[in-house]
């Protein structure tokens, strides 16, 4: 296991749910932190509650919305001079909005907005990471959260936005990892299942029994999964790259295919 003590990774989308548990889960290896979103209240309370449990990293939030490529240019600045060079990326920091209106029903601010985020946003922070701070030392991780859904298409009527922008981050992953050849840089991709966190309850228009039907009959992953995933993958040797790791429930037998049985199977255990 390769330490990340005394690295500095910057995080997208670190206000919550799976940014937030990589936050933590980082902090709890030492890891100096740099945290993103567009909410400054949510940044602030994931980093004082990092701070309390592990009070000698350090710690900035950074209120940006990444679709603005001259907010990220300068947050990467900042970050470089108060906490660190960058060692670690993680583009974590997305959107499905608008189900389950078809493609052409939705909004088409809503279009932007999910094409801004995640996939400008993803864009503009790894170029001016790699620009200003890991391509000049030739070393470092980028870590895209992408989703199962980036390689096959959803079933459901509003996800296309959405399985178009994952599927870019998987061919962008792609492209960066052969032109970073030459350094000791690895672009790595973690595709996660069906997770209950926020994201998905807004991805329902917070309808609570929505989700509930959803989840039935199965547990889904936490956030804190995911987070573990990512700690595996970032903290192997750099010699060894995990390109991509898919992280679904046991009972996600595959996009569509799930194990409704499986609280009744295993409810002795």
């Amino acid at each position: 296991m390769f330490s990340l003590q005394g690295q500095t990774a910057l995080i997208t989308g670190a206000s919550m749910g799976i940014g937030e548990a990589i936050a933590l889960a980082l902090a709890k290896e030492g890891v100096n932190l740099a945290l993103l979103s567009r909410s400054k209240d949510k940044l602030e309370a994931v980093g004082e509650k990092a701070t309390k449990q592990y009070p000698n990293v350090k710690i900035g939030v950074y209120a940006v919305d990444i679709k603005e490529y001259t907010a990220v240019d300068k947050t990467v600045e900042s970050v470089i001079k108060e906490i660190g060079e960058i060692d670690i990326l993680i583009n974590n920091a997305g959107l499905a909005l608008g189900a389950p209106a078809r493609f052409w029903e939705l909004p088409v601010e809503l279009v932007q907005q999910m094409n801004g985020t995640n996939i400008s946003g993803l864009m503009y922070t790894t170029y001016f990471v790699l620009r200003k701070s890991m391509w000049p030392r030739k070393q470092g991780t980028i870590l895209n959260i992408s989703s199962v859904t980036g390689l096959e298409c959803p079933p459901f009527d509003g996800e296309s936005v959405y399985h178009a922008n994952k599927a870019c981050i998987e061919g962008f992953s792609n492209s960066l990892r052969m032109e970073t050849a030459g350094s000791n840089i690895r672009v790595l991709v973690v595709r996660p299942g069906c997770v209950a966190t926020h994201f998905h309850l807004q991805r329902v228009k917070y309808d609570q029994n929505a989700m509930d039907e959803f989840f039935y009959g199965y547990d889904p992953l936490v956030a804190e999964d995911i987070a573990d995933n990512v700690l595996y993958m970032i903290t192997r040797p750099e010699r060894t790259s995990i390109k991509a790791l898919d992280c679904v429930p046991t009972a996600q037998r595959g996009l569509t295919r799930f194990d409704r049985e499986w609280h009744e199977r295993n409810k002795q255990l």
